[in-house]
């Protein structure tokens, strides 16, 4: 691939995508401008795999990225998917510890981004105030999405046990997102995320610190899956 400089016009978008970084120093703006290389790919294309090399930190400015965990068994799940304005908290973690990636990168749709190298990565980092918030924000977001993605698949049965109880508080239950949440032992986002699901799915109608019953009938089927199970 011929390096060759981004044009100010270009750079302008980007900013766009990425505005925090309008607050970085002219001379760290011309830095970031200066060491950017274009990177396009198709959608279904591997961008990065399971133990390959990491040197790069992406800016995506088109398209999408899908980053998954793949097991033995053939099984996979997705960790987070990316847009432009993202960025991706394995890249960051491999970059600071210099260890190879632990997932797989697969282009959703038609990906255009804007690559970093390491030594200007670790260089604006340490210098560049808004970039330092920028990466460190993004990954304290990201962390929480995965940490939300740990309690579902670690308590699958989050579903039925929120319809139980539901079903068995109805026909309106009195309570904020995180009360039930304390009351099933999990975070109000899982809950927050379920209720939305029941909803859209016609069971329930969520109300300023109410929840609706609208089905139960269809709350104790969703819950006698558990109960089936002999809980």
């Amino acid at each position: 691939n011929c390096w060759t400089m981004v044009e100010a016009s270009v750079f302008q978008r980007i900013l766009e995508r990425y505005p925090v970084l309008r607050g970085m120093s002219p001379t760290d703006q011309a830095l970031l401008q200066g060491d950017m290389q274009r990177v396009s790919a198709p959608a279904g294309q591997v961008l990065f795999d399971l133990d390959s090399p990491c040197s790069l930190f992406l800016l995506l400015y088109a398209g999408g990225l899908r980053v998954i965990k793949p097991a033995v068994s053939g099984r996979e799940i997705v960790l987070y998917r990316l847009a432009p304005g993202d960025s991706c908290i394995l890249t960051v973690s491999c970059l600071l510890g210099h260890t190879s990636y632990p997932a797989r990168g697969v282009v959703e749709s038609d990906l255009v981004a804007y690559a970093i190298s390491q030594p200007m990565f670790s260089r604006l980092l340490a210098e560049s105030g808004p970039f330092r918030t920028f990466v460190f924000h993004r990954f304290a977001e990201r962390i929480a999405d995965l940490m939300q993605l740990v309690e579902e698949v670690a308590f699958g049965q989050m579903d039925q046990r929120l319809a139980a109880l539901l079903a068995s508080r109805g026909p309106v239950i009195e309570a904020t997102h995180q009360q039930l949440a304390d009351e099933l032992g999990t975070v109000r986002e899982v809950v927050s995320r379920r209720l939305k699901q029941l909803e859209q799915g016609g069971l329930v109608r969520l109300e300023r610190g109410q929840v609706i019953v609208v089905n139960g009938q269809g709350l104790r089927e969703l819950a006698g899956a558990l109960h089936s199970e002999g809980h």
